[in-house]
C-alpha cells in the first residue's frame, strides 16, 4: 500500500483527523498587491498598532506564521485573533482598507441588572 499525495491530503482535511494544524502548511502565500509590498506595510494597513506588536523581515515569514508563534512572540489573544483574521481576509483577495476596523472600546459601566440602569447606579434600601 503506497501513501500518495491524495491520501495525505485526504487525511489532513478529514474532519476526524487530529492533524488539522498541517493546514497552515498548505495555505498559499498571497501576492503583494497595490501599496502593500512588505510585512510592515500590511501590519500598518490593518491598524490597531499591529506593526508595533510584532515584526517580520520577509513576506513569506509573515504568511507562514500561526497562532502559536504569535503567542510565543508575546502578542495578546485579542491582537493575535485580529491579525490572523486580517491575514485570512487578505488571502481571500480583500484589501485592508475594506475590512480593517478599530477595537471595541472598553465598557464604562460594568455589571447588568437592577443595580445599574440608564448608566446610573441605583441605590436600594438597606435591610436592617
Amino acid at each position: 500500500m503506497s501513501f500518495t499525495l491524495t491520501t495525505y491530503l485526504r487525511s489532513v482535511f478529514s474532519p476526524f483527523s487530529r492533524r488539522l494544524h498541517n493546514r497552515a502548511l498548505i495555505r498559499p502565500v498571497p501576492q503583494q498587491r497595490g501599496d502593500i509590498v512588505t510585512p510592515d506595510d500590511f501590519l500598518k494597513a490593518i491598524g490597531r498598532g499591529s506593526d508595533t506588536k510584532i515584526s517580520f523581515d520577509m513576506w513569506d515569514a509573515l504568511w507562514k506564521t500561526d497562532g502559536r508563534s504569535l503567542k510565543q512572540a508575546g502578542v495578546a489573544v485579542r491582537d493575535r485573533r485580529y491579525i490572523l483574521w486580517a491575514m485570512e481576509r487578505y488571502r481571500q483577495q480583500g484589501h485592508p482598507s475594506d475590512y480593517a476596523h478599530e477595537a471595541k472600546p472598553k465598557k464604562k459601566i460594568r455589571g447588568h441588572g437592577p443595580s445599574v440602569q440608564f448608566g446610573k447606579r441605583i441605590r436600594s434600601r438597606r435591610r436592617q
